[in-house]
């Protein structure tokens, strides 16, 4: 068992979205209900907020200074110098209450992203591909979550929070599909259920449990491996950085929790950190 430890006092909301770039060696990611996207130089300190006027909910790498983006509006590119939005399309648009959750781009270019519900199985994970072409790929999902393939992409995983499940699909790189879904891991609901995640270089899946107080790593056939204990209820996200991608930093949230709480979690909504003794892979750009 290991240990997080704060890296940054930041107190999100909702944190989210954690995404190494590693042109600029700085760690982004999101307080999705503050409306700021957020980024983090571990070398020298400087933590930089940037506030929008909108949900963004995940963050992919593009071009310099360029990203792909999914949120309230649905799809769209961020220019972080200009700091400017520039729409795609939303599949979701006039639905009530839609809005994407998490989302990551695959290793042939492909952006992922879901959308999320609290209260029924209304939501879908999309495709975004680099003609900007929007295609459902995962129907009856309750809130869309985390995203991860293996090193080799033969096999993807999608978390569906309120099924309390990683689910596993084959993976066919080439053409975006998937295809024999299974169970990689079912929670009880009772200690956390799944949210974001991240495949190691040595194809382990590493999920935030939300309401879990952890992070927990599983082998590719979904045999439990590691606990990173955090000392906040909330923990929403994980990404592998650093030059050497050894560092896993880790996100959390404050939302929803009490005044009672949120005095014993004071670092409810911090970014963390850890060192499992593994690697991570580094994050592909969009390609469109």
């Amino acid at each position: 068992m290991m240990k997080a430890i704060t890296v940054l006092e930041c107190h999100n909301e909702l944190g989210e979205g954690p995404i190494w770039h590693p042109l600029e060696n700085r760690l982004y990611w999101l307080d999705i209900l503050q409306k700021k996207i957020q980024r983090y130089d571990p070398r020298t300190g400087e933590y930089q907020v940037i506030n929008i006027n909108h949900l963004v909910s995940a963050l992919g790498l593009r071009g310099t200074n360029t990203f792909i983006t999914a949120g309230e509006d649905g799809f769209a590119f961020w220019d972080s110098d200009r700091d400017t939005f520039h729409p795609i399309g939303h599949p979701e648009k006039g639905k009530p209450n839609a809005r994407f959750n998490d989302g990551k781009v695959d290793r042939d270019g492909r952006f992922w992203a879901g959308t999320m519900t609290t209260h029924d199985t209304s939501s879908t994970l999309y495709r975004l591909d680099e003609n900007l072409m929007i295609t459902p790929i995962i129907h009856n999902v309750t809130i869309s979550n985390g995203i991860g393939w293996s090193p080799d992409d033969c096999v993807m995983y999608h978390a569906d929070t309120l099924k309390h499940t990683i689910f596993a699909y084959d993976f066919d790189h080439e053409n975006g599909t998937i295809s024999h879904k299974r169970e990689l891991v079912r929670f009880s609901g009772q200690e956390g259920n799944p949210d974001g995640l991240t495949v190691d270089a040595n194809g382990c899946v590493w999920c935030a449990l939300w309401g879990g107080w952890r992070v927990e790593c599983y082998s590719p056939e979904g045999k439990f491996l590691e606990k990173v204990e955090v000392p906040v209820q909330q923990p929403s996200s994980c990404a592998f950085g650093g030059d050497d991608f050894t560092t896993l930093y880790i996100t959390s949230a404050r939302e929803g929790l009490s005044t009672e709480q949120l005095a014993d979690q004071p670092q409810a909504g911090n970014l963390f950190q850890c060192q499992p003794g593994v690697c991570g892979l580094p994050e592909p750009k969009f390609a469109g």
